[in-house]
């Protein structure tokens, strides 16, 4: 199977394909014997694949990558004028028993020059093509890579002091024997079962991430106790919809870490999340300390607010609007998904 995949294996095939063919049409048309036809062929293809590979393992890459147009034109000229009469002189050489075919030689020499120029040109364009095709499909390679490793940075950025908060909340529960504790070691499992594992996925279930964040807020409102107003409101129907994981929690830790952590009196978090037949809508409000970091340099989750807007490009082109607004109290996140048809 490899060997079917690789390069030599595919032009090879093209080259057979196009030998079997140009035969084929020369004894239909033509009426020549098959082995005389398949040897005019042969000698053709052979000029072919030197014009051919020649301007594209030579001329190309020295020249027309460099941007050096002058010159790379040139020297394609000049070679079809060095190669064709060589063309030219082996197929009147193969035809001196037929000094029809000889006449036909002859007369059809310039059509000999453009047939030759008009393929190895007409390779150009596809080799300029294919390396366009070939950079695309690399730099979408790249930026998948660049997504899954900041999706990676972005979950191990979650963790570490809400994880730490929250087992010193739990070990405090646990002294007092509170009838919290085995529900709050329940609700955390959740988290890390889901970020371990079910995140692993380029599109997870809604369900799942509305889970996480109710957990989330939970755990949140036990660590702030009675100094945070902490809400939740979901609306709307939520059936098999699937968005990427992990897109809300980076708004989610923001808030927290700026408002309420940050606050020395009580504070509050306002979630609101509605779904839609298409879409579904984010919307976090949080209050604001006296001190702020300026919109553009906050940190979500451990990732810049660039970076959180080059995730949404690249998951969603097209299909996601990202609003953030602030005041004097108050700041504000609505984050709407377009439910893509093909997650």
């Amino acid at each position: 199977m490899k060997l079917l995949r690789s390069k030599f294996f595919s032009h090879c095939f093209f080259w057979s394909v196009l030998l079997a063919a140009l035969t084929y049409l020369e004894v239909e048309i033509n009426g020549i014997p098959f082995f005389f036809a398949l040897g005019n062929e042969l000698l053709r293809i052979m000029f072919y694949a030197i014009l051919v590979y020649i301007n594209i393992y030579v001329l190309i890459p020295r020249f027309l990558s460099d941007r050096k147009l002058l010159i790379y034109g040139g020297l394609l000229v000049l070679l079809v004028l060095v190669v064709t009469p060589l063309m030219i002189y082996l197929f009147y050489w193969k035809y001196h028993n037929y000094p029809d075919l000889q006449a036909q030689v002859l007369q059809h020499q310039a059509g000999y020059y453009l047939l030759n120029f008009l393929i190895t040109s007409t390779f150009t364009v596809f080799k300029i093509i294919s390396d366009w095709i070939r950079g695309e499909r690399e730099k979408r390679r790249i930026q998948t890579q660049t997504m899954q490793s900041e999706l990676r940075f972005l979950k191990s950025q979650i963790n570490p002091h809400f994880l730490f908060n929250t087992l010193n909340s739990l070990y405090a529960l646990t002294i007092k024997k509170s009838d919290l504790a085995p529900e709050i070691v329940l609700r955390l499992a959740d988290m890390m079962r889901y970020m371990l594992y079910e995140c692993n996925e380029k599109w997870v279930p809604l369900r799942r991430e509305i889970a996480y964040v109710e957990n989330y807020l939970e755990l949140e409102k036990l660590r702030h106790g009675s100094k945070a107003d902490v809400t939740f409101q979901t609306d709307g129907e939520v059936h098999d919809q699937r968005i990427a994981p992990l897109m809300f929690i980076p708004f989610l830790e923001n808030s927290f870490k700026h408002g309420l952590a940050r606050s020395l009196s009580t504070g509050f978090v306002h979630v609101h999340l509605h779904v839609g037949s298409d879409q579904v809508v984010f919307m976090i409000e949080n209050s604001k300390a006296d001190t702020q970091p300026q919109p553009e340099a906050r940190t979500f989750g451990g990732i810049g607010l660039t970076n959180v807007r080059k995730r949404l490009e690249m998951l969603y082109p097209g299909q996601h609007e990202l609003l953030i607004e602030h005041d004097p109290l108050t700041y504000r996140v609505r984050l709407t998904l377009q439910f893509l048809e093909d997650n």
